[in-house]
């Protein structure tokens, strides 16, 4: 078998491990893509597509409801955490396994195990995820192929601990630039820190007391944080202009525009010069008292909880679709260097979802 050919008799946890050995960082998802590709048009029960390096395979069985299996391909840049490692307490380690190649697994499996589901489904394996908006493989499906994500319902294989997670936070990326005036640092005084400059950005920050609303039952939690400076010119000079990068995750009752309108508030008055924003995605309200969802709570059981990360679904829901997260990584893990998932909550989340697909 090449290296990159995917095993789909193999139970998700080990398909985990096979996934994560196979490098996918943003931008670098083409192995990968080529192999679910080829795994998927194995299934006779499937009509796979591709556009770029997102593929998309679903059944056409005439069923009255169609549901939606998603999950990104892409990880974060990969931190001497590739290949996988499986330990002796059942946790498997490395880059992906939590967020989200552990979820892929899943639907993979579903898509090889559930030939006849109870419902028509669509498999979404989408690139460029981890990165900046306008790159997001599943949005570049939506725009050019917007058919091929209709459905009712919509399943995230994000990872939320195998319980459900409702709707997710915006997402807000701005610039708050300072200027001042460049001098040799032996003569300060005759320029203009931009700099010092920046201070009360940082004050303001560091005194930010964020929101945490409740909304149909869960309760949300904000943040703002700066997550870059930059600024300097030489070990000798005096800068004259310095950018703090700052993210705001807020609440899903918030529209981007009224996000963009709270920063430009919490800022006011801190000398700042220019506001850019960078990047921005909207939240997305729980949406848990829509049939399909609430039918999709009570097949797997648990209790719902807020996703407080920005995920797609976001994008379902402004395509129609009611969508939630539900997959096996712990998204406290996601991004870290000791990144892990636990095997059991693999097989959990692989076995609870071929059971609502065939009952």
């Amino acid at each position: 078998m090449p290296h990159s050919a995917l095993d789909l008799h193999q139970d998700a946890a080990r398909l985990t491990a096979q996934l994560v050995d196979i490098p996918s960082e943003s931008g670098n998802e083409k192995v990968l893509a080529d192999a679910v590709e080829a795994a998927l048009g194995e299934l006779p029960h499937l009509r796979v597509d591709r556009y770029g390096n997102n593929v998309v395979a679903r059944t056409f069985l005439g069923r009255p409801e169609r549901v939606i299996l998603a999950g990104h391909l892409d990880t974060v840049p990969i931190a001497d955490n590739v290949p996988s490692r499986l330990d002796d307490d059942g946790l498997l380690w490395g880059c992906g396994t939590t967020d989200m190649k552990s979820g892929v697994a899943v639907q993979l499996r579903i898509a090889a195990t559930v030939p006849e589901p109870n419902r028509d489904l669509t498999f979404v394996f989408y690139d460029n995820e981890e990165v900046a908006a306008h790159l997001n493989g599943l949005g570049h499906v939506a725009e050019a192929h917007p058919d091929w994500l209709a459905g009712d319902f919509a399943v995230l294989l994000e990872g939320s601990e195998g319980e459900v997670e409702g709707g997710c936070q915006g997402t807000l990326r701005v610039n708050l630039r300072t200027t001042g005036v460049r001098a040799h640092s032996a003569r300060g005084w005759l320029g203009a820190n931009a700099i010092h400059a920046a201070a009360p950005i940082l004050a303001r920050l560091e005194a930010y007391e964020p929101r945490r609303p409740v909304i149909d039952g869960l309760e949300y939690h904000e943040g703002l944080n700066a997550v870059r400076v930059e600024g300097g010119v030489a070990g000798n000079v005096i800068p004259d202009v310095c950018t703090v990068t700052v993210n705001y995750r807020y609440a899903p009752d918030r529209s981007e525009e009224e996000a963009v309108a709270h920063v430009r508030e919490v800022f006011a008055g801190c000398g700042v010069d220019e506001l850019a924003v960078d990047d921005s995605s909207p939240g997305a309200l729980p949406g848990l008292d829509r049939p399909a969802a609430r039918a999709f709570v009570e097949a797997v059981g648990g209790r719902p909880r807020p996703k407080f990360g920005w995920t797609d679904v976001s994008r379902f829901s402004a395509l129609g679709v009611p969508a939630v997260n539900y997959g096996p990584g712990d998204p406290n893990l996601a991004h870290k260097r000791d990144e892990r998932v636990e095997t059991r909550l693999i097989l959990r989340c692989e076995e609870r979802l071929r059971h609502w697909l065939s009952s």
